[in-house]
C-alpha cells in the first residue's frame, strides 16, 4: 500500500463526508489500478466515499455508523454477470430438473419423473423439463415424441435440452399448438421428422419463440417462487449485476422485469439486449434509458443447425449494419468458426460503412476459435463473451466428442488475450451454476469436474480472471464510470469472501465462500460469520 496516500476520496472532502458502513481490517482488491490495494472501504448511501488503511477512517464516522470488521477477509468489486438468460432461469426451478447432475443417465430416467409428475396433476396441465443433456443417456439420443405417450397420453409435455435450442413435445402438445406432418417449418426453425413417413418425431430446433407464443405462461405465484430462488442464487454468490441476453427480448418482456424490480424481486441490476424482432418492432424513442432496465443493444444468433449458416450472410450484414447506425452494441452469438467467421465480416461491413472505434461490439462464446480468427477478432476491436465454467461442467463431454483438430482451440483464453482480444466471463446460465468463483477456478486451472485438465496452456493469471468478472464486463457494458471497481465515487456494489482467490493455491479457488453481498449499498445477503 501506498503510505503516503493513505486515503483516497470523492470530490468532497472527508470531513463533510459520514459514511453509513465502514468495512475494516478488509483484504481489498479494488481493480482500480491508480489505488490497487485496501484496508478498509467506507459507503455513504448508494456510493462509495473513501477507500484507505486501517488507521484512518475515524474521521468518517457518525454517531450510527455501522462497523464491520472483515477480519482479514477478502473483498473485491461486485460480479458482473454480462450473459445471462434470467427467464429461463427462473423457469429452470419451476420444471422437472433433467440435468445430468439429478442422476438422469436415460430416457426410462426421464419417463420415470414424467409420469410420476402425471399423477399429481389434472389432465391436460402442461408438463414441463429443462436440462436434460443426450451426451450423458445411455441411449445417446433425444428422447422423441413416442417416447413420452408412453407415460404422459393425456397431459401436453415439453422438454428443453440444456442449450434451450431444442424443445421435444409428446403427441398431445404437438396437436395443441398445431404441428402436423403438413406444417412447414418456420423462419429459422426445424421440425425434426421421421424419414420414412415423414411424421414429426417431436423434436423441435430454434422454435423458442414459436413455442412461447402457443404454450400458456407459468402463473404469478409460480414465477414469483422462481424468481425469489433465482435472486437468492445471485446474491449468495456475490452477483451484483446480471444482463439478460434472449435473442426473444423485446418490450413485453421489458415491462416484465421493469414489474420484477417495481415489485423489488430482485436485487442484482438489470440490463438487458433486445432480440432482433424486437428490436425491429419499436422505434428508437421506446428504448430511452430507463432508471431501472438499460436496453444494452440487439442479439443475434448464428447457427447453423440446418446445414447452413443463417442469418445468410448478406442479410446478417444489413441486420448488423442497421445496429451499428442506430448506436447500439451489436452482440452475436457465434460458437463454431464458420459462425465467427461471419460475425466478423458482418462487424467489419457495418464499421467499413460507418466507422466508430469506440462500438464495443461482442461476440458470445467464440467456442471453437484458431489463432488466425483470433487476430481477425482483434483487429476488429471485438469484445469475446466466454463461459468459463463449461470446461468444468462440459469438459469431459468435450474431451469426448469434440474432433481433436478442433479441440486445440476450445476456450483458447490465453490465446484471444495474447493476440489482443478482449475477453469477458459470464456463466450463460442457466446452463450451468451461475457462481463467478467456478468460472474463475476454471479459466485458471483448466480443470473438468472430473479433475481432467483441458489445453492448460490455456490458462489465464487469477487475477485477470478476477478482472473478466468485475472491471471487464462494466466496461463493455458502457458502465466503467460508476461500476466494475473499488473507487470512491462508485456505486457501493462489492462482495465479501472467505479468501483471496489471487492468493490461494489454485485448487481452492472453487472453495471460497461469499460472506456478504452488497448491492447499492445495502447488504442483501450475508453468512452466519456476520
Amino acid at each position: 500500500m501506498n503510505s503516503s496516500n493513505s486515503f483516497t476520496k470523492s470530490n468532497k472532502e472527508i470531513s463533510e463526508e459520514k459514511a453509513d458502513i465502514i468495512f475494516y481490517n478488509a483484504n481489498i482488491i479494488t481493480m482500480d489500478s491508480f489505488y490497487p490495494k485496501a484496508e478498509i472501504v467506507a459507503i455513504k448511501d448508494s456510493r462509495i466515499i473513501a477507500i484507505g488503511c486501517n488507521n484512518h477512517f475515524n474521521q468518517l464516522i457518525k454517531k450510527d455508523t455501522e462497523l464491520i470488521n472483515c477480519k482479514g477477509m477478502t473483498i473485491i468489486p461486485g460480479f458482473i454477470d454480462i450473459h445471462f438468460h434470467l427467464c429461463s432461469s427462473v423457469e429452470r426451478r419451476l420444471v422437472l430438473n433433467l440435468e445430468p447432475s439429478q442422476g438422469i443417465r436415460s430416457i426410462s430416467d426421464i419417463l420415470y419423473l414424467i409420469k410420476k409428475f402425471t399423477q399429481t396433476l389434472p389432465e391436460g396441465t402442461w408438463i414441463r423439463g429443462k436440462g436434460y443433456n443426450e451426451f450423458y443417456l445411455e441411449e445417446k439420443r433425444h428422447p422423441n415424441r413416442w417416447d413420452l405417450d408412453k407415460v404422459s397420453p393425456n397431459h401436453p409435455v415439453k422438454l428443453s435440452h440444456r442449450t434451450g435450442n431444442a424443445h421435444i413435445l409428446n403427441s398431445f402438445a404437438l396437436r395443441i399448438i398445431g404441428i402436423s406432418k403438413e406444417t412447414p417449418d418456420p423462419p429459422d426453425g426445424l421440425i425434426d421428422r421421421d424419414l420414412t413417413t415423414g411424421e414429426p418425431t417431436g423434436i423441435l430446433y430454434h422454435m423458442g419463440s414459436f413455442l412461447s407464443e402457443k404454450i400458456p405462461s407459468l402463473n404469478d405465484d409460480q414465477l414469483k417462487s422462481g424468481i425469489s430462488a433465482v435472486n437468492n442464487e445471485l446474491i449468495s454468490s456475490g452477483i451484483t449485476s446480471i444482463q439478460d441476453v434472449s435473442p426473444y427480448n423485446n418490450l413485453k418482456q421489458l415491462q416484465i422485469f421493469k414489474e420484477w424490480k417495481k415489485m423489488k424481486l430482485f436485487n442484482p441490476h438489470l440490463s438487458m439486449m433486445f432480440g432482433w424482432k424486437g428490436f425491429k418492432d419499436i422505434n428508437g424513442s421506446q428504448l430511452e434509458m430507463d432508471s431501472q432496465i438499460n436496453i444494452k443493444g440487439v442479439k443475434i444468433v448464428i447457427d447453423k443447425t440446418t446445414g447452413r449458416i443463417l442469418p445468410e450472410p448478406k442479410e446478417l450484414c444489413e441486420m448488423v449494419l442497421e445496429i451499428h447506425k442506430r448506436g447500439y452494441q451489436v452482440s452475436l452469438h457465434a460458437i463454431e468458426e464458420e459462425a465467427i467467421e461471419a460475425a466478423c465480416s458482418a462487424i467489419e461491413y457495418a464499421l467499413k460503412k460507418f466507422p466508430n472505434s469506440r462500438h464495443r461490439h461482442r461476440i458470445e462464446h467464440c467456442s471453437l476459435c484458431p489463432q488466425s480468427l483470433a487476430k481477425r477478432i482483434a483487429s476488429l476491436g471485438i469484445t469475446v463473451v466466454s463461459h468459463p465454467s463449461f470446461i468444468y461442467y462440459n469438459g469431459e463431454r468435450y474431451l469426448n466428442t469434440v474432433p481433436i483438430e478442433q479441440l486445440k482451440y476450445i476456450y483458447p483464453f490465453s490465446s484471444l488475450r495474447r493476440n489482443g482480444v478482449k475477453l469477458v466471463g459470464s456463466s450463460d446460465s442457466p446452463l450451468v451454476n451461475p457462481n463467478p468463483l467456478i468460472g474463475i477456478y476454471s479459466v485458471v486451472t483448466r480443470k473438468t469436474i472430473t479433475g481432467d485438465t483441458l489445453l492448460p496452456e490455456e490458462k489465464i493469471s487469477p487475477f485477470e480472471a478476477l478482472k473478466i468478472y468485475t472491471k471487464s464486463p462494466a466496461w463493455l457494458s458502457f458502465e466503467e464510470s460508476y461500476r466494475g471497481s473499488i473507487t470512491p465515487g462508485k456505486v457501493a456494489d462489492i462482495v465479501v469472501l472467505s479468501n483471496d482467490p489471487t492468493n490461494v493455491p489454485s485448487e481452492e479457488i472453487k472453495d471460497i465462500n461469499v460472506e456478504m453481498t452488497i448491492i447499492n449499498g445495502k447488504i442483501v445477503w450475508k453468512s452466519n460469520k456476520f
